[in-house]
């Protein structure tokens, strides 16, 4: 049961910093208590944990034009964050983790403003039939976050400019381009402001959960520890991942995500094995690339190791063979 609640707001922009807080305060998290971040990325398109950069956002213009690639720990698609977003985090021990609840501050602080919001798909949530909100979930040693943007007054020219979903992500969703599927709440409430938007949420918070909202000075927690994940975030091996020589790759979009498996093979045997997906069950992918990793490249393998996964899984992995 959650007896307490916490507010926590970011003091800058670096995304990096940014999620490197996040993920300290996912860590240090009290038992019976619920935290909610409120942040802020300038400039920035933010990759799902095991999504392919060169393949989810035009990296070389985004740095061209000063902008910054971050990756997240959660699942999901990629998203454009600048000054005209807020994110929010819910941090919570796993057993009081309760997203129906954590959903209802949105709504809450959005009825404030005199909007209605309705749930769509697996992650996204609307107003008018138009998403405004993108969200994301992990959990890791009985902690769990849901995160999500809020799009208040987004430059939607550079969303359209540095993401480039597949073709078969768009078409599932019935529309022609990343901007027609989004809207800035602040087109249907003029007057709205992104510190209006956090004012909302943090009334929201206290409203939902019955208890006051006790406010959390991110400037007193562990600098070091939180520096010592910034640098993690920054770092090439986390942003893009290794690139892999291969020799067999095989994609597809299901239900759930989208899948694309890259294969390097010798003599007949999976040597190394790389996954990309924006399924929002981020342990996938690391645990396909486990399963695929010394395998023969035979169907009857194939399929004895991946007897756990499902089964249109196996059967995309087999036709390719």
């Amino acid at each position: 049961m959650i007896r307490r609640i916490f507010l926590c707001r970011a003091t800058g922009t670096d995304p990096h910093e940014n999620l490197a807080l996040e993920q300290y305060l996912l860590e240090h998290v009290e038992p019976e208590s619920c935290i909610l971040y409120l942040w802020q990325n300038r400039h920035t398109v933010v990759l799902g944990r095991n999504q392919n950069a060169w393949q989810e956002c035009r990296c070389a213009q985004l740095e061209a034009d000063g902008g910054f690639l971050a990756r997240r720990l959660s699942g999901g698609g990629a998203v454009f964050h600048d000054l005209g977003n807020l994110n929010f985090t819910f941090l919570v021990p796993t057993q009081d983790y309760d997203l129906e609840r954590q959903l209802s501050v949105v709504a809450q602080a959005c009825l404030g403003l005199g909007l209605s919001v309705e749930r769509s798909g697996r992650n996204d949530v609307l107003c008018q039939g138009r998403k405004f909100s993108g969200n994301a979930f992990y959990s890791h040693q009985g902690k769990s976050y849901h995160h999500g943007t809020l799009l208040v007054d987004v430059d939607l020219e550079a969303m359209a400019r540095y993401l480039s979903p597949s073709p078969a992500k768009l078409q599932a969703k019935g529309v022609a381009s990343v901007r027609s599927r989004v809207v800035n709440l602040k087109q249907l409430c003029p007057q709205l402001t992104v510190e209006e938007m956090g004012r909302q949420m943090e009334l929201a918070f206290g409203q939902v959960y019955g208890l006051p909202v006790e406010i959390m000075d991110p400037r007193q927690l562990d600098a070091q520890a939180i520096q010592a994940l910034t640098e993690h975030n920054r770092s090439w091996s986390w942003l893009y991942g290794r690139k892999l020589p291969f020799t067999l790759q095989c994609a597809q979009k299901f239900d759930w995500g989208e899948l694309t498996v890259q294969l390097k093979a010798d003599e007949g045997v999976i040597q190394e094995a790389a996954v990309y997906s924006d399924a929002m069950d981020w342990t996938l992918a690391p645990q396909l690339e486990a399963a695929l990793t010394g395998c023969p490249l035979e169907r009857q393998a194939l399929e004895h190791r991946l007897v756990e996964f499902p089964k249109e899984l196996r059967e995309l992995l087999q036709s390719a063979l």
